[in-house]
């Protein structure tokens, strides 16, 4: 592990990995190695999470692709050194603002998106101009297999290196003084990568989870509301870590979500959903036992039925929820979905806002000025208004959490950034010398009081 690490600090210090030419070609490789392997990371992605055909690429591949392109085109501008007003008391100087690659970065991947969620920040990383070491999770093992092999065909190991392992590899990783490590998983993990990053102050990107709600108020366009609701909830069976993870709905049109949402999960996924090629599987018996324990809360109004060992729960809605309940004490990550009320939207707002701080926020509601009281009375990471899901697949929005839910954002230019440093950089003249900086000028206090009112 560590002899690893010490090639790629001496491979970074080269310089190689600087030049424009270099990260876009390497951008391209990378993109070619993903063609190559397309069908390989699909049929992957159906034995270990039985995600279809559609879902694999649109939630995985595709979205990596539109990542790498969006960052070939504009890399040469971001590269750029940005030249920067100077103020007056500077005369005769310039000032630059230069981006520089963090150097040696370790991202450590989680299992729900286990190929786009390892690949999309190491686009940022090349991008950037950086050596990156991936940790995939011990969950999916074969897209973990298939991530060494996909990467060590197209890159050196000095440059780019994918290490396969459970717990003891993280924490021998996360024992080394990485410039900058980036972490996709949950809290509690997420607070562990923390504190060893701060052993040697070394930067982080924390991309967690916390409980995003759908809020729907009495205004919404109920039927697309429950649609979109139950496309971004069910999709990868839960597995998500922006799916809605509660419904806040108004208490006079409770009953007609409901029922549209009973119908869309139908419409989705048939009467048997555990025979449908669109509908998941929970990544482990562990974590599917984990869920089980959920549906002993509230009252099922939908769905309830599970099956332990084939990794399956069926798409429940559950109604008569409390926010003491387990359900809502912790992120259920899996396809269960508790459906609260509240009679005003302020109601609603303080709900929310009586805990941690979202990664996502969901608003459905035609009301202008009740979607604009959300956005400024409460604090996430990101989301959308009448839609969910579809903020993280734009590489125009940065995503990233705030508080609980994550510290640092990516994607398009906030992946470049991510995995930057902005150093300042002041350019001073030698023409000239202004006497007045100096103390033993009689006149510098009178003028510098003057130039700093």
């Amino acid at each position: 592990m560590i002899h690893l690490f010490e090639k790629q600090k001496r491979y970074f210090q080269t310089g190689e990995t600087r030049p424009i030419d270099f990260r876009l070609q390497q951008l391209k490789n990378l993109k070619a190695a993903i063609k190559k392997y397309e069908r390989e990371i699909i049929d992957t992605l159906k034995v270990e999470l039985h995600k279809s055909e559609f879902e694999a690429y649109s939630a995985e591949i595709g979205v990596v692709y539109e990542e790498i392109r969006f960052m070939i085109k504009r890399l040469p501008d971001w590269i750029k050194p940005q030249r920067v007003p100077t103020p007056l008391t500077h005369i005769g100087s310039k000032s630059y603002i230069y981006p520089e690659p963090y150097g040696v970065n370790l991202i450590i991947a989680p299992w729900n998106y286990p190929f786009q969620l390892a690949i999309s920040p190491l686009v940022g990383a090349i991008a950037a101009g950086n050596c990156a070491i991936i940790k995939p999770s011990e969950y999916t093992p074969n897209m973990s297999a298939l991530l060494k092999k996909m990467i060590s065909e197209t890159f050196p190991e000095e440059y780019i290196a994918v290490v396969e392992g459970g717990v003891e590899v993280s924490q021998q990783l996360l024992d080394l003084r990485f410039d900058h490590i980036f972490f996709t998983g949950s809290v509690p993990v997420g607070k562990i990568v923390m504190a060893a990053a701060a052993k040697y102050l070394t930067p982080v990107t924390l991309e967690l989870g916390g409980k995003s709600p759908a809020i729907v108020d009495a205004s919404a366009h109920l039927d697309l509301a429950a649609k979109r609701i139950v496309w971004g909830k069910f999709l990868n069976a839960g597995q998500t870590c922006i799916a809605p993870d509660y419904v806040l709905v108004d208490a006079n049109v409770k009953s007609l979500l409901i029922e549209k949402m009973k119908q869309y999960i139908v419409e989705f996924y048939g009467e048997r959903p555990e025979q449908s090629p669109y509908y998941g599987r929970i990544v482990s018996e562990r974590h599917t036992e984990r869920l089980v324990r959920f549906l002993n809360e509230g009252t099922i109004v939908h769905g309830g039925r599970y099956d332990i060992e084939q990794r399956w729960i069926e798409p429940t809605l559950l109604d008569e929820i409390t926010w003491e309940d387990d359900v809502m004490r912790e992120e259920i990550f899996g396809p269960i979905l508790p459906i609260l009320t509240f009679e005003t939207i302020d109601e609603a707002i303080a709900m929310v806002n009586a805990y941690e701080k979202p990664l996502a926020l969901y608003l459905f509601s035609e009301d202008r000025q009740v979607q604009q009281q959300v956005i400024e009375q409460i604090s996430f990471g990101g989301g959308c208004i009448n839609d969910t899901i579809m903020h993280i697949a734009t590489p125009y929005l940065p995503f990233g959490g705030v508080g609980q839910s994550g510290m640092g954002a990516y994607h398009g230019k906030a992946s470049f950034d991510a995995f930057s440093h902005y150093k300042s950089v002041l350019k001073q003249t030698t023409k000239f010398d202004l006497s007045i900086r100096y103390p033993n000028n009689p006149n510098a206090l009178k003028w510098i009081r003057k130039l700093f009112k």
